[in-house]
């Protein structure tokens, strides 16, 4: 049997088959201008020596005509002009069995009509020529032969026997037709390795697209999935210890997240990961507090090492500048954060006072002990590795004129009563000096007010400030003999000349500047802090006495007496 049901008899496989009915010959049926299917030239054979000898003895019964070669060239020459006209101008059509199979059989007759223009006047142009008697050929194993129909649900819809046998079998996907096949398969696959191979090209080449699409989305998945299950249950990779190494400083930005604070702390390689910091700051109780600023820190320390460290107001690498503070305090600071020593800040204060930018309205008294006093803005500065005293003084000193322009102290000065915008820098510094809070400060603006006028006959135009009296001497002492101050003859004590002193006795914050332009209008003229800690402010000298007494009796107390 061959691999289509059929053996290797004369009879084709099918009845509706072009050659059913060939029930074979011998070598003496030689058939004249017969051509396989594909097209192909008949092989020659001589002729009988039967007939050549009728020939020979009856010339006239047997009149010239051209040798068999001759005849097979004319006929082939005619069957390829009468095929290209055919194949130009009528389409073959399709002939159908009684269950609607396409057989084949117009394509195959026209295929054996066009290959012997003589059919149609020889009787045995139905058979063919074969080298051994008895044995018919197989016309679907030529090379050059025609496919079996097959029916119409299964027309290229899945491969055919063989190429199915070959994928069960472990064909590689894109095997080389030219290799090894089995036997009884060799001529079946020649007929068809030109459609065949690009068929299966094609269809290895397809199967290794879609392998490598698999292959892509399972490993992106796997890919995203190992990174989620990483990121949501590994341990954050973090450093042990205090750090080593130098120390370098590190700026956090205003309004910078945990997050923000990571990656800088990352990036500048003190923190081993952003995960580790944020989970440290979280944990931390004061995490979540960590200020903008410049801040000193090691390379390679541990995330808690660094937020404990952060969180730590005295390991900020700035300078803070409270409100009300003195420049001398403000001067011995800035030596100490810089390292320099101690009094080079204040030497350059005296000698570039003029050259760090103070307003032109200020600074142009003689009398002042410090220019830049009221000029060095209460804020927190940031101190870098290229920070210098000058550079230092230069921001607060920009500082404060930036917020005397806000707040539009030029202007204001005369509707105030005040001579120029130094003095109202001065009464500020007076009002933080003295008050405790910002409701201590508007009463004490209006009481400075108040003895400044010149109606004021109580005290005569003397503010009798204790603060001006400490600044001269440079203490914060509330218990001084009055007598003595009041003896004092120098610019800034309040309790020897009438009015203002010649400058401000410290730097004043954003709520005495405030209090300042806003004064409370209460009438008030006198105040005394009881326990030094609450002011209480009255009206009329008697009131004040009275408390002057109160404050006295508790003092005394509290010494013992």
């Amino acid at each position: 049997m061959t691999e289509y049901g059929r053996g290797r008899g004369p009879e084709p496989w099918h009845p509706e088959d072009p050659l059913y009915g060939d029930q074979g010959w011998t070598a003496h049926q030689t058939q004249q201008g017969q051509l396989p299917y594909g097209g192909d030239p008949q092989q020659q054979y001589p002729q009988e020596p039967q007939e050549q000898q009728y020939q020979q003895q009856y010339p006239a019964a047997y009149p010239q005509q051209p040798q068999y070669g001759e005849q097979q060239q004319y006929a082939q020459q005619q069957y390829t002009e009468q095929q290209h006209l055919q194949a130009q101008s009528q389409p073959q059509q399709p002939v159908y069995d009684s269950q609607g199979w396409d057989t084949g059989q117009g394509e195959y007759a026209a295929a054996a009509v066009q290959a012997d223009p003589y059919v149609a006047a020889d009787p045995y142009a139905q058979q063919t020529v074969v080298a051994y008697p008895g044995e018919a050929p197989d016309p679907y194993s030529t090379p050059e032969a025609y496919p079996p129909p097959q029916p119409p649900d299964r027309r290229h819809l899945e491969p055919e026997p063989d190429e199915a046998a070959e994928e069960e079998a472990g064909t590689p996907l894109l095997a080389d037709d030219d290799g090894d096949e089995p036997p009884g398969r060799g001529s079946r696959r020649a007929g068809r390795s030109k459609g065949g191979k690009g068929r299966k090209q094609r269809s290895g080449a397809a199967c290794l697209i879609a392998a490598l699409v698999i292959v892509g989305v399972v490993g992106g998945g796997g890919y995203y999935g190992y990174t989620y299950l990483k990121d949501r249950f590994a341990t954050a990779e973090d450093y042990a210890g205090e750090g080593s190494g130098e120390t370098i400083d590190v700026e956090i930005p205003q309004g910078s997240t945990l997050t923000a604070m990571g990656n800088i702390l990352k990036k500048a390689g003190v923190v081993a990961s952003v995960e580790a910091f944020t989970t440290a700051a979280n944990v931390n109780p004061k995490g979540k507090t960590i200020q903008p600023g410049v801040y000193p820190l090691k390379k390679k320390m541990s995330a808690a090492a660094a937020v404990t460290l952060m969180t730590d107001p005295t390991k900020l690498n700035v300078i803070t500048v409270p409100e009300g503070k003195r420049n001398v305090e403000v001067y011995k600071a800035i030596d100490k954060r810089l390292g320099k020593p101690e009094g080079t800040t204040e030497e350059i204060a005296k000698r570039e006072g003029k050259n760090l930018g103070l307003p032109a309205w200020a600074g142009n008294n003689q009398k002042l002990m410090d220019p830049l006093e009221g000029f060095l803005y209460p804020a927190r500065y940031d101190i870098s590795k290229d920070s210098t005293p000058e550079s230092v003084l230069k921001q607060m000193v920009k500082n404060a004129s930036d917020k005397y322009s806000e707040l539009g102290i030029e202007g204001k000065a005369k509707e105030l009563g005040l001579e120029n915008p130094l003095q109202v820098v001065t009464v500020a510094s007076l009002v933080n000096a003295e008050g405790k809070n910002h409701e201590d400060f508007r009463k004490m603006s209006e009481v400075i007010y108040n003895r400044l006028k010149k109606t004021n006959d109580v005290t005569n135009q003397k503010l009798e400030f204790d603060s001006t009296y400490n600044y001269i001497k440079g203490t914060s002492e509330i218990n001084f003999s009055i007598k003595e101050a009041r003896a004092l003859d120098h610019p800034y004590n309040t309790h020897f000349v009438k009015g203002l002193p010649p400058g401000p006795i410290g730097n004043p914050g954003a709520d005495a500047l405030s209090a300042t332009l806003d004064p409370d209008h209460g009438g008030w003229m006198f105040f005394v802090s009881v326990d030094g800690t609450t002011t209480t402010f009255t009206q009329t000298y008697d009131e004040h006495q009275k408390l002057v007494a109160d404050f006295l009796e508790r003092q005394k107390q509290k010494n013992g007496g």
